[in-house]
């Protein structure tokens, strides 16, 4: 075994966090993958993998040559490709992603056919989840970030905003009436959204010039993730505040009913995020520029249309 494949084995350990599951996915016997991992560390002299009978864990000497290692298996890759598959030829090989489950369902699942039709050699992985995923430590290609942005040492690409709509369900409202002003929200529920349960949300937020505002509200209802959120407002358990992205589906279904459109809340950044280097595959910088071409284009569709009909109103 030549020290690229004991490269490449330890990536997929540290990724997965499992030398059964990387030996799986390599198609390799995992005492393969347990022995490339201990030659590479007698190699370089240091312990990379922390290992239990629970997880694999990277030692802080593991996170510097994994980072590292990254970096140099995606130039040898790329390289061994140079000719083979010079640019603007088919794409192969994988790319990993992570997004939120409204922009994966509603804006690129929908569209990913045509971009595997073009390049049939690419394979996808799309994770979609509400928790922050470790793009570096979890071997992520690139993610999409919907909300403020603080991860030292990634690129931000910023792609836009996406309006935050406030809504409830028809039986919601038929109950309680439609609230028209702020003053209203003294008479409703609203479901809290929080990502540890055990605390509370701020309560509703709207815009006051330059800054949000918040006002505290009642409710009886706390969730921690989207889906929960989604489905405690449609069975009528109170007004969310969440990005067009993830409830346009289901205002256009008749589910959700937007409310308060006079008093909206800041807008959210959307931003595409991905470790720095110095050479990226060319895979992924082909995938990155669909995603941001497939957001981007919807972004402005929104924004065309809402001001479209902010033009109405007025006259």
């Amino acid at each position: 075994m030549n020290p690229f494949d004991r490269m490449h084995i330890f990536a997929r350990v540290a990724e997965l966090a499992s030398f059964t599951q990387a030996a799986q996915v390599l198609g390799i016997p995992k005492a393969n993958a347990s022995l490339a991992v201990q030659q590479l560390e007698a190699q370089l002299g240091t312990r990379l993998l922390h290992r239990t009978t629970r997880r694999v864990q990277l030692t802080q000497d593991g996170q510097v040559y994994y980072e590292r290692c990254k970096d140099l298996l995606a130039d040898v890759e790329e390289l061994q490709t140079l000719f083979t598959h010079p640019e603007g030829a088919d794409l192969q090989g994988r790319v990993r992603i992570d997004m939120s489950t409204g922009i994966a369902r509603q804006l690129v699942l929908p569209r990913l056919p045509e971009l595997l039709q073009r390049h049939a050699l690419l394979q996808v992985e799309l994770s979609s989840t509400d928790r922050r995923v470790d793009l570096v430590r979890e071997g992520f290609d690139c993610v999409i970030r919907v909300g403020p942005v603080a991860e030292p040492g990634l690129v931000a690409r910023p792609l836009g905003v996406v309006r935050v709509a406030t809504c409830a369900s028809p039986g919601y409202l038929a109950k309680k009436g439609t609230p028209r002003t702020l003053a209203d929200l003294a008479q409703h529920d609203l479901v809290h959204y929080v990502s540890t349960l055990g605390t509370r949300s701020a309560g509703f937020e709207v815009q006051d010039g330059d800054s949000p505002q918040f006002h505290p509200m009642d409710g009886r209802v706390t969730v921690n993730s989207a889906e929960a959120y989604l489905g405690a407002c449609a069975a009528g358990l109170g007004l969310i505040q969440a990005p067009l992205l993830g409830v346009r589906e289901l205002i256009d279904k008749g589910l959700l009913v937007e409310v308060l459109q006079d008093h909206p809340a800041p807008p959210m950044p959307v931003t595409l995020l991905y470790a720095h280097r110095r050479h990226l595959p060319q895979r992924v910088r082909v995938v990155m520029d669909w995603l941001a071409a497939v957001v981007q284009e919807h972004l402005q569709r929104e924004a065309a249309a809402a001001a479209q009909q902010a033009s109405l109103s007025i006259q």
